[in-house]
């Protein structure tokens, strides 16, 4: 990319830091830059196969894992419609935007939601959703991993405890989470996890995933809201044959099987490590830097938010990352919306991506009038990853 600065032209490098989509590794672009072959036949049956085998591996379940060719909002769309009917009645956590698309899904198919709103920078305490469940006797619980708008993480292992004593069953939203923090949908007994191919999975945007439990099965065979694409059914029957029930998105699906062997060769160990110290360079760099962290109780390792320091113009401090230096991040949604800028720390990234990132976010902090020890942050970042 070549950019104008005063009458210099100058040569920028990009840097994806957002929280979706995120970067793409070398080998899934040669992959996906190959000549297309046809979906019904046995040279993509065989990356199919291979495909599902090592999304039940990153999903930790013995679980079909459905492919659907959509963003990751169709599949939680699919949760909603396959499990439910209408009149029925849900639980939505709301504590940021896509808890929020929980609550305007169910609604869209006529499902009685019962809201349990929650600040935005916190989780939800899993007594909370004890007692409304205890009250409701709702047939589902609708929540999310990573609350990609917050940086929040939820304990999903603890709701778990509670909605695996009910007959209700647990829907979590893994899109930015799987493949990045811990998700173990058999052993926690999770009974729908959702997830997108352009985060951790580390794929464009277009592919949506979704594991049902036997738990969950067996509402899905009682579903009376109207579906016809994402019938969970027809995916189904159609995973049985190593197959789609629809025309799949053939070249991300290539894509999909080199970005999945690059994961499962790291471990799941691997990667969750590496998150972990990625997000903590972040947050100790943030704080070295004189600024407050947006959920400091509950801080994801997909994505990190951090509170624009007061004087400071967040959308500009974006723009000036993204369009003057190469270095994308990602700033507040709806009521954060220039108060809090949040660099991701999932998929194809590692400690020199952070270090790019916070010595960019250093320039343009000092440059916008703020002031701190420069290099502060940096030099905070690197303590971590030496640990």
């Amino acid at each position: 990319m070549v950019a104008w600065k005063g009458e210099t032209e100058i040569m920028i490098k990009n840097f994806l830091m957002t929280p979706g989509p995120t970067p793409v590794p070398p080998e899934v672009l040669l992959a996906m830059a190959k000549p297309i072959i046809h979906h019904r036949t046995p040279q993509f049956q065989k990356i199919l196969q291979e495909v599902e085998e090592n999304l039940k591996y990153i999903f930790q379940t013995r679980e079909d894992v459905m492919i659907l060719t959509s963003s990751g909002t169709g599949a939680m769309e699919s949760a909603v419609s396959n499990l439910l009917s209408p009149k029925d009645k849900a639980i939505t956590v709301q504590g940021g935007k896509f808890g929020e698309r929980w609550t305007e899904l169910c609604q869209a198919y006529g499902v009685e939601t019962v809201i349990i709103n929650v600040e935005w920078g916190k989780a939800v305490d899993p007594k909370v959703i004890a007692d409304t469940l205890a009250k409701t006797k709702a047939k589902a619980v609708f929540t999310t991993l990573c609350e990609t708008s917050t940086g929040v993480i939820t304990d999903i292992k603890a709701i778990a405890e509670v909605t695996k004593k009910t007959d209700a069953v647990l829907v979590v939203d893994a899109i930015s989470g799987l493949g990045a923090v811990e998700c173990r949908m058999d052993e926690w007994g999770i009974d729908a996890v959702i997830s997108g191919s352009q985060k951790g999975l580390m794929i464009p945007p277009g592919l949506a995933f979704i594991a049902v439990s036997q738990k969950a099965w067996k509402l899905v065979e009682q579903s009376k809201c109207p579906k016809y694409y994402f019938d969970l059914k027809a995916a189904k029957k159609a995973v049985a044959k190593t197959d789609t029930p629809w025309t799949p998105a053939i070249t991300l699906v290539i894509g999909l099987n080199e970005a999945l062997k690059i994961l499962k060769q790291e471990t799941l160990e691997g990667i969750i490590n590496r998150h972990k110290k990625m997000a903590k360079a972040c947050r100790e760099a943030a704080k070295a830097l004189g600024l407050k962290l947006y959920s400091p109780t509950a801080s994801s390792d997909a994505v990190t938010a951090v509170e624009v320091p007061q004087g400071i113009d967040g959308e500009k401090l974006v723009k000036t990352m993204r369009d003057e230096y190469g270095v994308g991040i990602a700033g507040g949604q709806a009521q954060l919306k220039g108060k809090v800028f949040r660099i991701a720390s999932m998929g194809y990234m590692n400690q020199f991506d952070i270090i790019v990132a916070i010595s960019c976010l250093e320039t343009v902090l000092s440059k916008m009038g703020y002031k701190f020890e420069l290099g502060a942050g940096v030099k905070a970042a690197q303590k971590v990853f030496l640990e």
